[in-house]
């Protein structure tokens, strides 16, 4: 299957500064790919790259089965919607709806079409009249959506277009993105730094550090199975917790001590053969049980915080020279002070090498 948008050995420099080095990525049709990363990582460049709006230094772009890299933004198919919303401000919806159809010389009745259509698709059909001041921010991120949508093409891009919005608005927002992408079905590339946002709404997330994309796959495989300590430490809040140590061979099976705890890796799903040496063991809050713990791995500790966030609540411990957390159910009644001993589920944890890679 031809891919909506393929990116080639694709490198990006300033001068003697290279953001991204030969970096490849295939986006089928009617996918939502999430590139998330922190600040700074070249997500955006990346993006920008795609639209034609930052030279690249070498490599390809295309889209649609077309090689597009040297050609003008207008010439790519692509619709984009930014971080600001960018409305003319003298303008009413209508005329911010149909300006790029205006100038691109379409008949006035196809206009017309397909301003209604979106702004019916979008809730906007009430606020043609309005101009943007006359507008909620969520509004006004709409009509920039909106403006996009009515170019009627095969991929959109998205860079962080709900940063500046109110947490209330941004969850409202994504799920109507989440909802236009279902109805729409047209491929749909996202940048963000929000893990929330990447995780409800992507097909598959490219995480990238330094202009290199350190894993991509679905955000269910992202959780669970972090590729390494990177991807593990970025995805979760609170964040995974890691305890270092040493994976050594015991009488029937392999096991990883630290501290005085010893989990026995019989149930680890290992990513290949495993070998003795330095590793880091990483859990999720959730995947620490105080109930039904029997048979499982123990860290005893004591409660430092707790943090209730209505339907759950974290529980802060800690163990030998660290802190951990727990999750639980919002109705816990520890305490600071209180001691726990919670179970460990190995098949959930990961282990990571010295490298830092997945084992």
């Amino acid at each position: 299957m031809q891919s909506a948008v393929s990116v080639k050995d694709l490198k990006i420099a300033y001068g003697d500064h290279t953001v991204i080095e030969k970096m490849s990525i295939d986006i089928a049709p009617r996918e939502f790919l999430v590139l998330l990363g922190p600040s700074g990582c070249g997500k955006s460049t990346l993006l920008n790259a795609i639209a034609g709006l930052q030279d690249i230094t070498a490599g390809e772009v295309w889209i649609s089965g077309k090689n597009v890299s040297w050609a003008e933004p207008k010439d790519r198919g692509i619709g984009m919607v930014f971080q600001s919303y960018a409305l003319y401000p003298r303008m009413s919806v209508r005329k911010n709806l149909s300006f790029g159809l205006r100038v691109a010389g379409l008949p006035k009745a196809e206009i017309e079409e397909r301003v209604a259509r979106t702004a019916a698709l979008l809730r906007l059909d009430t606020l043609l009249d309005r101009r943007p001041a006359e507008l909620s921010g969520g509004q006004r991120q709409r009509v920039a959506i909106g403006r996009a949508l009515v170019r009627e093409v095969d991929v959109f891009l998205f860079d962080e277009p709900l940063s500046n919005l109110d947490a209330k608005l941004r969850n409202e927002l994504r799920v109507e993105i989440k909802k236009l992408h279902q109805r729409l079905g047209n491929t749909m590339i996202y940048v963000t730094h929000d893990q929330v946002e990447a995780l409800t709404l992507a097909d598959r997330i490219a995480i990238m550090r330094d202009g290199v994309i350190q894993q991509l796959a679905s955000p269910a495989e992202i959780y669970r199975r972090p590729a390494n300590l990177f991807v593990a430490g970025f995805i979760g809040a609170p964040v995974m917790n890691f305890v270092e140590g040493r994976i050594e061979r015991g009488d029937c099976a392999l096991i990883f001590r630290s501290k005085g705890l010893a989990v026995d890796l019989s149930c680890y799903p290992f990513q290949e053969a495993a070998a003795e040496g330095p590793a880091t063991l990483g859990f999720r809050p959730e995947h620490l049980v105080l109930d039904g713990a029997g048979g499982l791995p123990t860290i005893p500790g004591r409660v430092s915080v707790v943090e209730p966030m209505g339907s759950d609540a974290v529980v802060w411990f800690d163990w030998a020279d660290q802190s951990l957390s727990l999750r639980l159910m919002g109705d816990v009644a520890l305490q600071p002070g209180d001691a726990v001993a919670p179970g460990l589920d190995i098949a959930k944890a990961s282990l990571f090498g010295a490298d830092g890679a997945r084992l």
